[in-house]
């Protein structure tokens, strides 16, 4: 609703632009705009006019802004200014209503009414699933239709609720016989223990919720610090914690800052850290609404990055002094390794195609100038799979004995991909529990799955959100 919004204020800004310039040239409609008073207008008339049309223009900018299409959207000032041009429009209803100008009874009233109800609505943020806002990827030679992969029939399971009600949850992590959770809009860590309790560690401070920001992925690891990906007020960024305590009653000390200046907006944030095989932490960086950056190797949007657990830049990753390990990415949502150390990432789609990438050092993935597959004779690694987004938004991946999960959101499957051939899948759960967020190999063996239907884009069931366990073999 929010970029439905923006374009129908963008549609009526450039339009009153347009009758602007009119009046500003001194044509017919200029001198109607003023009740037939003049029939040259006055320079001063003109000038006030032609300031208009640089108005509306700003305007419209800080409405895309606000709505997440543009970068920005989410300071302060963007926030601020927002319900201020809000206000100007409810007060232009006004005026215009009571102006001797039929021009701007007729005209500028009804329109200042639309651009106040289309401000409102982007001032108050988003609140259902965004519809794809970053330009439509292009390529300079034709890209092949993927089909999407045929699921076959699943084996029988019997899912098991492990915890229920969890307040819009994001990512799990087993450490020792516990699992902890984060929730994105309330910024708390809860551990799940071996007996079944939730209770909460901590409240993650400088966490701002918006959109599709918050607090989201966290990793172990495998020592004594946990890490946490969330949006702050002006970045992404990640911090590690001291972990203290046993499996039961875990606890935090203070957060030490391992990467910031991430780029954040209300939509592509990324936010999914692991730690691989090689003991570095990889992290998924969305686009943040700016497709281009994907592509920019100074930005470090649109990314796969690579830091050591301190935060430094190995020494081997593809460019000296970079965190970048592969670019060329939308919006990766979930990591994975296999035994043999391939790296695996889902990825969300525009409005094509929903990817599973094999990645490799310095990998380009094509995004934004090709989505799917089609890429490879311009130098982009294809996805080794692909879906309609409507039946995947594929979010948190794991690994658990021969095959590789997949958690879906719009699809509200979890899909199983055998890790012998990358290029199938059959599904579990469709339709059972809505939208799946993230999966793990829960400490008892099975795959636990995260639901994800109370963040304001599901339709919650009693007991909402859970985490249900899927014995597996």
């Amino acid at each position: 609703m929010t970029t439905a919004a923006a374009v129908i204020a963008c549609v009526l800004l450039l339009a009153l632009a347009v009758l602007q310039v009119l009046v500003a040239a001194g044509l017919p409609y200029g001198r109607f705009v003023w009740g037939g008073q003049h029939k040259v207008l006055p320079t001063k008339l003109r000038v006030v006019s032609a300031i208009s049309v640089v108005l509306y223009l700003g305007f419209a900018a800080l409405l895309l802004s606000r709505a997440g299409i543009l970068p920005g959207g989410e300071s302060g000032f963007v926030v601020v200014m927002t319900w201020i041009l809000f206000a100007y429009f409810v007060v232009g209803i006004v005026m215009n209503l009571i102006s001797r100008s039929p021009a701007e009874r007729w005209t500028m009233a009804p329109a200042c009414a639309a651009l106040a109800v289309c401000t409102l609505i982007i001032a108050l943020g988003p609140t259902t699933e965004p519809v794809p806002t970053t330009p439509a990827p292009t390529s300079t030679a034709p890209t092949p239709e993927p089909t999407p992969t045929e699921t076959t029939e699943p084996a029988p399971e019997t899912p098991a609720d492990i915890a229920t009600g969890l307040d819009a949850p994001w990512s799990m992590v087993v450490v020792g016989t516990s699992v902890l959770i984060s929730e994105r809009d309330s910024a708390r860590i809860l551990e799940l223990t071996e007996a079944g309790d939730v209770r909460e560690i901590t409240t993650v401070d400088g966490v701002v919720p918006d959109g599709e920001g918050g607090l989201l992925g966290l990793a172990f690891d495998g020592d004594s610090g946990i890490y946490a990906a969330f949006t702050a007020a002006d970045d992404n960024r990640v911090v590690r914690f001291e972990l203290t305590g046993e499996p039961g009653s875990l606890a935090l000390d203070d957060p030490a800052v391992i990467i910031d200046s991430l780029p954040k907006a209300g939509i592509h944030n990324g936010g999914r850290i692991a730690f691989g095989p090689d003991g570095a932490l990889y992290l998924g960086a969305g686009d943040a609404g700016d497709a281009n950056g994907a592509q920019d190797p100074e930005s470090l949007s649109g990314k796969i990055l690579r830091v050591n657990p301190d935060g430094s830049i190995p020494a081997d990753n593809p460019t000296a002094g970079s965190p970048v390990y592969s670019l060329g990415h939308r919006n990766v949502q979930g990591l994975a390794w296999t035994d043999d150390g391939t790296m695996l990432a889902s990825e969300f789609g525009q409005d094509a195609w929903d990817e599973l990438n094999e990645i490799v050092a310095g990998g380009n993935y094509g995004w934004p100038v090709v989505e799917g597959t089609g890429g490879e004779d311009e130098g982009f690694i294809d996805p080794v799979q692909v879906w309609e987004p409507g039946a995947a938004s594929p979010s948190g991946i794991a690994v658990i004995g021969d095959s590789l999960y997949i958690a879906n959101l719009r699809g509200q499957v979890l899909r199983e991909v055998p890790l012998n051939d990358l290029s199938t899948s059959s599904e579990h759960l469709a339709g059972e529990y809505g939208r799946l967020r993230d999966v793990i190999a829960g400490p008892d063996g099975a795959a636990w799955v995260l639901t994800n239907n109370t963040d304001g884009r599901g339709d919650p069931s009693d007991g909402d959100d859970r985490i249900v366990g899927i014995p597996l073999g």
